[in-house]
């Protein structure tokens, strides 16, 4: 937290000054003398009193004083707001592990409402895009700030074969603004052989420093077996800015799963998407069932596409000081007329 008017939270100093004033109030003696006709009304009177009773009007005070010193300083505090800035594509494995129901009622089905949960978290005006992969990598949608048509779009996502994670990545990457794909380089990433180098962005130091903050969100359940190795589109991904969050499917050891009445076996490449989300800055997350996925995309929906930005709270401290004085002097007089 940080002030506006950071000279006024000397004011403090005041406080001591005002407790030793009451602290010499209380031990002051009394001018006048008064007598009780019977030790009775004395007992009773300091039974009601209380021995700390008396105190809590004073400190009432103090704290509404204190309070008040606070807002004048005029508080700032970081709060999240949208930064419409921020670009994000989705891009989603589809390949036919996909279809495994070991998460209810299939994985593809609860990546699409876990993706849609997703998209509803972000803030309005977002640009967000998805893009599919299995054998190849397919643009789906580009960036738009319609989050309807993006829905749409995952809720009419398809299996396929195979899976290339690297391919998913940088088309991701490349419909992104600024990123463009590289001179030469295939339109579609699934053109490359596993040997073959993934051409360097031919952007210059300046037009880097001004690319737009983009993340891309990277869910797959298999390891990659076609395409680009996702090692070289991660270094890509990097050298253009992007943040990569990746979402792991499944478990990492292997498990048999059954397809169209036939036994495959799917091992999830864990290693592979830590090391893509180290290498550009993002996180990793593995789940296993439809809830934790709804809860990992949430949790990413609600940082992805915002930023922490200082806001005066004076005002909102300013109520809470008009609140507390009424308090106080509400208090004052219920003690005064119970004295009395």
């Amino acid at each position: 937290m940080s002030f506006l008017w950071p000279a006024a939270l000397w004011l403090y100093l005041l406080v001591p000054c005002f407790v030793g004033a009451y602290v010499w109030m209380l031990r002051r003696p009394a001018r006048e003398r008064v007598v009780y006709s019977s030790l009775d009304l004395v007992a009773r009177a300091a039974a009601a009193g209380g021995r700390w009773r008396r105190h809590v009007p004073a400190a009432l005070y103090l704290a509404t004083l204190c309070a008040a010193i606070f807002t004048v300083a005029r508080p700032m505090t970081p709060v999240p707001v949208p930064d419409n800035r921020t670009v994000v594509m989705m891009s989603i494995d589809v390949s036919r592990s996909m279809m495994a129901t070991d998460v209810n009622p299939t994985r593809l089905d609860a990546a699409k409402a876990a993706a849609v949960e997703f998209v509803r978290a972000l803030p309005q005006g977002t640009r967000v895009g998805v893009v599919s992969f299995s054998s190849y990598a397919t643009l789906v949608t580009p960036p738009t700030a319609d989050h309807d048509r993006v829905i749409q779009a995952i809720n009419n996502l398809d299996l396929e074969f195979a899976t290339a994670i690297g391919d998913g990545l940088l088309e991701a990457v490349y419909a992104l603004p600024g990123r463009e794909r590289p001179a030469g380089a295939p339109n579609n990433p699934g053109f490359y052989s596993p040997y073959e180098s993934v051409p360097a962005p031919n952007l210059t130091p300046e037009q880097l420093d001004r690319l737009p903050p983009a993340t891309v969100v990277l869910m797959s359940d298999g390891q990659s077996n076609r395409g680009v190795p996702p090692e070289q589109a991660a270094i890509v991904a990097k050298q253009l800015k992007v943040k990569v969050y990746t979402i792991g499917l499944g478990a990492p050891e292997g498990t048999f799963l059954e397809l169209g009445g036939h036994s495959i076996f799917v091992r999830l490449d864990e290693e592979t998407l830590k090391a893509i989300a180290q290498m550009t800055g993002g996180t990793y997350q593995r789940v296993t069932t439809a809830m934790d996925l709804r809860r990992v995309y949430t949790h990413l929906g609600r940082i992805i596409g915002w930023e922490r930005r200082p806001i005066e709270v004076s005002g909102i401290a300013a109520v809470g000081v008009a609140g507390l004085f009424v308090s106080t002097f509400a208090v004052s007089l219920l003690w005064m007329h119970r004295l009395g």
